[in-house]
């Protein structure tokens, strides 16, 4: 009544104001969720998140987006996303194809690019999620890398390989070595840290490093540390390969590192790269003003002017320093048949294999790598067992991309350490380099002996440590779990709390039984309670490795095994009866890890709680500490198959 009062007073005022109501259909009002017929809320709200994430744009920089990896079968690479970039984007401006000449099966050139999506882009709406097409093709790009480290020889001499970012160092790197040791991508800077390797080239043998990009007048934490690392391999190096691009012009970070090797006095030889073909080798020639006299055109894809470049380099080498063979005592007949044209009696060199892969062999070293998440202290870590700053730290999460390795005598036993790139989930990971590094540490893991897995003692037990846990696991690695940053948990204040957080200090014992808790499969595995970064219980690691990598190689006769199932009552596994099976014997048919074959009634896949029962029983009478244990079952009477 009073808004028609309203009407009356106001009069003819009332049928020109705004507030007339309008002829035709009333427009529908958006329904509310909650004033609808609860059984439609829910197709309300399915329609509501669909109009919500069809507006939701990306958000990132344009720097951000401008290093996006397109993966390979027909989608653009870095460079159209560069030329992209520099293209107007005004729709204006750009001529739209006709729905003739468009079918539906053809890729626009944003298909696929994250945070340029056409309405047919698989990416609509900035969903940046990783297709699995992708992580296939970066898996089968992952085959052709090698995970065998090298064997340190002091007596060789030592080459180094250098440069501003993507000039092709990792990729001259991969060809000198004849691996794919090295991580090779479009995007700029994927190498960080110094790779080691080995070369061969007519009769002589020699060491080479891989170094990251160098930026001398950048002060950023990883290019400065980048910088860092390549100084220490300049010094040690006897030769030095710098390696310009010879399809763009000289960069201000080419002659600043010109200058730098110029002022050391050592051989430098200017390889300018991707030459890659005859016509293209007068163009090396404009790179003199650099200061060089050993300017020589390659193609390190291709493999051009790859001897020209190692027999300039070999030629300046020191000569390798041989061991003086050991005297060998000739017998009297020896001496009387021995004239000038005689036989040598004096050893023959034995050539030694300096690569090598995973295998049941006699170890003359162990093979350790450090797996986790990202940023949990595995670099840290590295630099503190070997005492040295051999990898890159900082807080950047994802700083380690290729893995590093270091070789460390305790005892009378060496020990190589791998620092391995921090493990998460597929969606996680955007660029391409992160995406290999994921591959390649889950690589080394597969090659190592022994496995340190890291968690980060103020995050507690993640499901990826679960997840990267599991890893070792199913590859047959033994494992010991490392909680690192633990003086963050005890460390406190005049308030008797933590600094970090404000909380009461952790109590050891409590915290180790959570993390049994949500470990359980692991609970064979060893754990250690460390500060890398203040060095604290360091000592101890070297202890676990040593034992664990003992407990591994062990073997078990078979009549200690017999004995041993005559003393096990396997009335007390909880597994139904058509699972259970009567073992006859049961031997120990491999190492490393310890692998047992059981001899039994039924060719039957053993109950995973019958598996889990007797590996107890195993592991409480002979050991086998931090390694997992697996079991092969035969039938004794199979029948053949007719």
């Amino acid at each position: 009544m009073a808004q028609r009062d309203d009407r009356k007073r106001l009069g003819k005022k009332h049928r020109t104001a705004a507030t007339r109501p309008k002829k035709g259909r009333a427009p529908k009002a958006t329904p509310v969720t909650g004033a609808v017929d609860p059984r439609k809320r829910k197709v309300l709200s399915t329609a509501a998140a669909k109009k919500a994430a069809a507006k939701r744009v990306s958000r990132r920089s344009p720097e951000f987006e401008g290093k996006k990896t397109i993966a390979p079968g027909g989608r653009p690479t870095n460079r159209d996303i560069a030329a992209m970039d520099g293209a107007p984007s005004s729709p204006a401006k750009q001529a739209r194809p006709t729905r003739a000449a468009s079918s539906s099966n053809d890729k626009r050139p944003a298909d696929g690019i994250v945070g340029r999506q056409t309405p047919r882009s698989a990416n609509v709406a900035g969903r940046e999620r990783l297709l699995d097409d992708d992580w296939r093709d970066i898996e089968a790009i992952a085959e052709g890398f090698s995970v065998e480290t090298a064997v340190e020889h002091a007596n060789l001499p030592l080459i180094a390989v250098c440069g501003r970012p993507n000039v092709g160092k990792s990729t001259l790197f991969n060809r000198l070595t004849g691996s794919r040791r090295s991580i090779v991508g479009d995007e700029p800077g994927i190498t960080r840290d110094r790779i080691y390797g080995e070369i061969e080239w007519m009769g002589r043998d020699a060491r080479i490093v891989d170094t990251g990009g160098v930026v001398p007048d950048d002060e950023a934490l990883i290019p400065s540390e980048i910088f860092r690392q390549a100084q220490v391999a300049l010094e040690e190096a006897d030769a030095i390969v710098m390696v310009v691009d010879g399809r763009t012009e000289l960069a201000s970070p080419d002659m600043e590192l010109a200058r730098l090797l110029l002022r050391g006095g050592k051989p430098v030889f200017l390889a300018v790269n991707k030459m890659d073909t005859d016509s293209m080798n007068a163009g090396a020639e404009n790179f003199r003003r650099l200061g060089f006299r050993n300017v020589l055109p390659i193609s390190a894809e291709h493999g051009s002017g790859i001897g020209d470049l190692l027999d300039a380099v070999f030629e300046v080498l020191p000569e390798e320093v041989e061991a003086e063979p050991d005297a060998v005592m000739l017998t009297t007949d020896n001496e009387l048949e021995e004239d000038e044209d005689g036989p040598d009696f004096s050893p023959e060199p034995v050539k030694i294999r300096r690569l090598r892969s995973h295998g049941e062999y006699d170890a003359k070293e162990t093979k350790v790598a450090i797996i986790g998440r990202p940023n949990v202290g595995k670099s840290t870590l590295l630099n503190a067992l070997t005492g040295t700053a051999r990898a890159i730290v900082s807080p950047i999460a994802g700083t380690t991309r290729d893995a590093v390795d270091e070789v460390v005598e305790r005892g009378g036993h060496n020990f190589r350490f791998i620092d391995t790139a921090g493990i998460r989930r597929k969606g996680k990971t955007k660029l391409m380099a992160e995406k290999l590094s994921v591959i390649m540490a889950r690589k080394h893991l597969e090659a190592a002996d022994v496995s340190l897995l890291v968690i980060d003692a103020s995050e507690g037990v993640a499901a990826a440590d679960a997840n990267i846990g599991g890893y070792a696991h199913e590859s047959g690695r033994s494992v010991i779990i490392v909680i690192n940053k633990w003086d963050l948990m005890t460390k406190v204040g005049p308030d008797g709390m933590r600094l970090f957080d404000g909380k009461p200090p952790a109590d050891q014992k409590i915290y180790e039984q959570d993390v049994r808790d949500k470990l359980k499969y692991l609970d064979y595995a060893p754990l250690l309670f460390i500060s890398a970064a203040d060095g604290k219980n360091i000592e101890s690691v070297f202890k676990k490795v040593e034992l664990v990598s003992r407990e591994r190689r062990k073997r078990v006769t078979t009549g200690q095994m017999n004995r041993f199932l005559e003393k096990v009552d396997f009335q007390k596994a909880s597994v139904p009866m058509n699972k259970r099976v009567r073992i006859y014997y049961m031997t120990q048919a491999a190492v490393a890890p310890p692998t047992f074959v059981l001899f039994t009634d039924k060719d039957v896949k053993l109950h995973f709680s019958f598996e889990r029962f007797l590996g107890n029983q195993i592991r409480e009478n002979f050991g086998f500490i931090g390694s997992p244990i697996w079991f092969k079952v035969k039938a004794r009477n199979k029948k053949k198959a007719e």
